[in-house]
């Protein structure tokens, strides 16, 4: 025992010696008959994190926020980076051999799908050790359940997107305001104003197609926001806010009229011939060159498109933001930005020091944490103005651009907060963005809470959506061209076969699911 003893105490203070000498921090040793223990929580650990390299700027390893939070946190991140393109498959490789890295963002339904197959940590057995991510759960009870697979495990921290009184949006209509200046042209208010004003763009500007959008489907899609106008249903199947149940959005009685009306708009010439098979370059260059006046796109990029577009040869070129429209009888309204997203930062299951990664998390969830991620650095890259946080003027009307490019805030798989990140943009805005948000406000509702699905409702969903969907973008896609006629008959012979395809089975699947989520009756 003598000789144990004297053992361990050798190998205490030549232990003791040692770190003196290396001190990973980098500070003077403790002075001496200092006892306290150095801080284990802080102790130098690398973890490795995927990410991709966005349009704005690369990833970059040298990014102040990431130095400030390794100087608060010991912990520096490897980011694995791939490209844009080949992200899915990245991650789908890595999820399938069971090899992610130590923090990868996915959706919350792989989270809930492979968390219980030991992909991903349980972050519900390590809550009462991290009292920002329990706090989080418990401030956002939808991201709870989002995030707990079949077993009840904890898999995910789902990303912010919306601020929780539902108020912050992304869509506006643009329009020429410098050619609606020159021809004293105002502002369309409903949709047979809406027809008029196209149909006077192109009487004025004949060698134009002044209806233009940048896809089909999806939030700024053709069928999705003239689909909306005429049922008050977003997409193909969502909740009908009039009813707050889900429906398919074919099946109400004025989606053929929308049909009608698009055609109306294809036959005259007032929506561009290739609305069916555009791509992003191709509507951005028709925009910018002034062959297409009018379109419904992000908010976000209004100023920069304004920008793009004096240089393209057009210093008078202006854009502004006119009214939504809907049909007679049926809500106007755009859903608000959801409060919580569909995708969230998760942990390998595999991670050498689960705590450490666990207590990293946790840290990147509390205010400082989420600052760094969100905002950046005071007095570098926000400030606070009036009692607001603001993005640095000297960014401009973009600030998320050198934001991303120069200090990796606001970037995608990396932040957890873009709500924060919005809500300072906003506060940001010149008088005309602010006046935009004023015009718009009265549109904006909640949108709908995620719906947790079941194995078996999933696999429905696998099995039948994606060539329903096909078939609906095809099939409209002929009916607004002219190659199908729309009239009583071959309407119903469309939502014959939608029906066969699924569409039924689908939105009772939707309903269940929802009402077994949140209890709706």
């Amino acid at each position: 025992m003598k000789k144990t003893l004297a053992l361990t105490l050798t190998t205490v203070l030549l232990g003791g010696l040692v770190a003196a000498c290396s001190n990973d921090s980098g500070k003077a040793p403790a002075a001496s008959g200092d006892t306290k223990k150095p801080d284990e929580t802080k102790k130098p650990i690398t973890f490795s994190w995927l990410a991709y390299d966005r349009p704005e700027g690369k990833v970059r390893t040298d990014w102040e926020i990431f130095k400030e939070i390794e100087a608060k946190t010991g912990v520096k991140v490897d980011f694995q980076v791939v490209s844009q393109e080949g992200l899915k498959e990245k991650k789908q490789i890595m999820i399938a051999t069971n090899a992610v890295t130590d923090f990868i963002q996915v959706d919350t339904l792989e989270g809930r799908q492979y968390g219980p197959d030991k992909v991903f940590l349980n972050l519900k057995d390590y809550l009462d050790k991290a009292p920002n991510l329990k706090k989080f759960y418990e401030k956002y009870p939808e991201a709870k359940a989002v995030a707990t697979g079949f077993d009840g495990g904890i898999y995910t921290v789902p990303v912010i997107e919306g601020d929780a009184e539902g108020k912050g949006f992304n869509f506006i209509w643009y329009a020429r305001k410098d050619i609606m200046d020159k021809y004293s042209l105002k502002a369309p208010t409903n949709l047979d104003e809406f027809y008029t004003f196209l149909k006077t763009l192109k009487e004025k500007q004949p060698d134009t197609y002044p209806l233009i959008n940048n896809a089909l489907v999806g939030d700024t899609g053709l069928f999705t926001t003239f689909g909306r106008a005429f049922t008050g249903i977003h997409g193909f199947f969502n909740l009908d806010p009039s009813t707050d149940k889900y429906a398919f959005a074919p099946a109400h009685k004025g989606y053929k009229d929308s049909l009608i009306y698009l055609n109306k708009l294809y036959n005259e010439k007032l929506l561009d011939p290739e609305f069916s098979i555009i791509t992003q370059a191709q509507w951005e260059e028709r925009i910018l060159r002034g062959k297409s006046l009018v379109t419904y796109f992000w908010k976000a990029d209004l100023e920069t498109l304004m920008d793009k577009g004096k240089k393209a040869g057009a210093p008078d070129y202006t854009l502004g933001a006119i009214p939504q429209f809907a049909a007679s009888g049926i809500k106007n309204y755009q859903f608000s930005r959801p409060v919580v997203g569909a995708a969230g930062r998760a942990i390998s299951a595999k991670v050498k020091d689960k705590d450490r990664a666990v207590q990293f998390l946790d840290y990147l969830v509390s205010e400082e944490g989420s600052n760094y991620l969100a905002l950046g650095i005071e007095g570098k890259t926000y400030m606070k103005e009036n009692g607001n946080i603001v993005f640095n003027k000297d960014f401009g009307a973009s600030p998320f651009n050198p934001l991303r490019k120069d200090w990796g805030v606001w970037y995608d798989m990396i932040n957890l907060d873009n709500a924060k990140s919005r809500a300072a943009w906003e506060s940001s805005l010149s008088e005309s963005g602010k006046a935009i948000n004023k015009a718009y406000e009265s549109y904006i509702i909640p949108a709908p809470k995620q719906i947790v699905k079941t194995t078996e409702e999933l696999e429905l969903e696998k099995s039948k959506l994606s060539a329903l969907n096909k078939f609906l973008e095809q099939k409209l896609t002929e009916f607004v061209a002219g190659k199908t006629p729309i009239n009583d008959k071959t309407y119903e012979e469309f939502l014959d076969q939608a029906k066969k395809l699924g569409s039924e089975e689908l939105l009772n699947m939707y309903n269940t699911a929802y009402t077994r989520t949140y209890g709706k009756k």
